[in-house]
């Protein structure tokens, strides 16, 4: 082989290539690729454990998101049930509110009519005690009347009948 006939690019190119084997086998000698695949199972470690985390971290979230479902639904058949018994609740106290007002109403009733019961039988006493006083002194004109016209014949007429009766 003559070497004489290689330009000057074909032995740059040869030179390279043999600074480059010798640059790979320092790296080999000085452990290179033993540092790269330790940093590289460092790496591969890291992010198993990174994805286990995050596994974890998701079955957790799941748990608690099933958690937290089933209490917002117990919240609401809850909430629903002091909804119904507020319902309830309010249809019994109005329930109660009308009968008291209908009692109430029934004794104002009872006790008007028993105000115009009495004023009536006060005014009928009144007109009664009137009617008794006009006769009581009705009669008292027409006996005195009678009695200065027929006073002694009514005198004797009694005097008999008491005799009468008494025997």
């Amino acid at each position: 082989m003559d070497f004489s006939t290689i330009d000057a690019t074909t032995w740059a190119t040869i030179w390279a290539t043999i600074s480059l084997v010798i640059f790979i086998g320092i790296m080999i000698y000085f452990g290179l690729p033993k540092m790269i695949t330790k940093m590289l199972d460092a790496r591969i470690a890291q992010i198993e454990t990174d994805l286990a985390e995050a596994k974890r971290l998701r079955e957790e979230a799941e748990a608690l998101l099933v958690d937290y479902e089933n209490k917002r639904v117990a919240a609401e058949g809850e909430a629903a049930g002091i909804v119904t018994a507020a319902q309830e609740e309010a249809k019994r106290l109005a329930e109660e509110a009308n009968v008291a007002l209908t009692d109430l109403i029934a004794r104002r009733t009872k006790s008007v009519q028993d105000k115009i019961a009495q004023a009536e039988a006060q005014a009928l006493g009144e007109v009664r005690a009137r009617a008794a006083d006009l006769t009581v002194e009705a009669a008292r004109i027409v006996l005195s009347q009678q009695m200065a016209s027929k006073g002694d014949d009514l005198v004797s007429k009694a005097i008999k009948d008491v005799g009468t009766q008494l025997n």
